[in-house]
């Protein structure tokens, strides 16, 4: 294993607000050059929530998460990851990431077979980044107690992202054994509404543009968003008492295939048993209850990776205050925004062990949020 393979793992975690750490650049280490930009993309994702396949979509960008991090773990490693909605981002060292590259390619042949939609996968040398004197820089830091995650500064991931999905891009696959385990994935929960009657969600992607500083406009940014809608606790859609399990048998086998890529007995049979007794455990038992407190506060609902796209919820007016700010930034030239409002949130998890902290649950608005979010603001950059 080369030494860089702890890179990640060995950075200070900041204990700031993250307003205060995006708006300091002393914050943030440059990646070293052997590392890689690791991408998977779910192509045509926007036609493919037009088609009503919202959680499908949902279910194959949480495996490719999982697949990484299982991975990862594997081999001792910690890494960035950055989800987002329709596909998700990564930061390898070079040491896995040919059985990176592998388990994604498993992970794509499974969701053309399932689902019949495909990925774009692919990964860019840091050094690459470097040498066309693209920003990109890694900070971590704490979002409560039990939860810390990167924040990235620069155009280095959109640069990858873009460049991975163009179609006349190709990435070659070693062949390899390294098994695709997305053990640990759990999708049972049913659309989630917010925490109370009056509020509603919004998926927000916020992109920078070139002759901004990112740095000083994107603290502002978090600042307001905490002045209008509170802390990042507050303004989660998650809420323990409005969760609920789906015990459809639909659901069940979509996570199965998703899973597993195939049919399985065995699985089906606990995944029925956990949708329709799982509930009962869960909010009649003291270890149930402290796994769904802590399901909350590991609820991911934010995401920077070079721009700032989150779920949030609260009140139509709180939405209009923020819709005008950033209209003001945006007019200025200074940012381009998309969002997409809904009435609930989807959630899918990541359960190593219920019993501690090892578990992270992956937030997108209702009705295809982010990709409709991420749709709008391309729209306004080729505009």
């Amino acid at each position: 294993m080369q030494a860089t393979s702890s890179f990640y793992s060995d950075l200070k975690v900041h204990d700031i607000s993250i307003s205060s750490l995006i708006g300091d650049k002393d914050n943030f280490a440059s990646i070293p050059e052997d590392w890689y930009i690791l991408v998977a993309d779910i192509r045509n994702s926007t036609q493919a929530v037009k088609n009503g396949a919202h959680n499908q979509v949902n279910l194959v960008a949480t495996g490719c998460v999982i697949a990484i991090l299982n991975l990862a773990e594997a081999h001792g490693i910690t890494v960035p990851f950055f989800f987002g909605g329709d596909g998700a981002t990564f930061l390898v060292p070079s040491s896995i990431r040919e059985k990176s590259l592998s388990v994604l390619d498993k992970h794509n042949k499974n969701t053309r077979k399932n689902f019949d939609f495909s990925l774009a996968i692919g990964s860019i040398r840091m050094d690459e980044i470097y040498n066309k004197n693209i920003d990109l820089k890694v900070a971590r830091v704490k979002a409560n107690e039990v939860l810390n995650i990167p924040v990235v500064l620069g155009n280095g991931l959109q640069y990858a992202e873009e460049k991975i999905k163009n179609e006349q891009f190709s990435e070659h696959f070693v062949a390899n054994e390294t098994a695709l385990n997305l053990s640990g994935m759990e999708c049972k929960w049913d659309k989630v509404k917010p925490p109370n009657a009056n509020q509603e969600v919004i998926s927000l992607i916020i992109s920078g543009c070139e002759e901004a500083d990112f740095s000083r406009i994107y603290s502002k940014i978090m600042a307001t968003i905490d002045e209008i809608y509170g802390s990042i606790g507050r303004r989660k859609p998650i809420s323990v008492q409005k969760l609920k399990i789906k015990s459809g048998l639909k659901r069940i086998k979509e996570e199965m295939k998703t899973k597993l890529g195939k049919w399985s007995f065995p699985e089906f049979v606990r995944s029925f048993m956990v949708a329709n007794f799982g509930e009962l455990y869960l909010k009649n038992t003291n270890a149930g209850q402290n796994y769904l407190q802590k399901l909350v506060e590991l609820s991911d609902n934010l995401t920077l990776d070079g721009r700032i796209n989150t779920v949030i919820t609260g009140t139509s007016d709180q939405r209009r205050k923020l819709i005008a700010y950033l209209d003001k930034l945006e007019n200025l030239k200074l940012i381009k925004y998309g969002y997409h409002v809904s009435q609930e949130s989807i959630m899918s998890c990541y359960v190593k062990d219920m019993s501690t902290d090892q578990h992270i649950h992956f937030i997108d608005g209702g009705n295809g949020g982010y990709t409709k979010a991420a749709n709008q603001l391309k729209l306004k950059f080729q505009n």
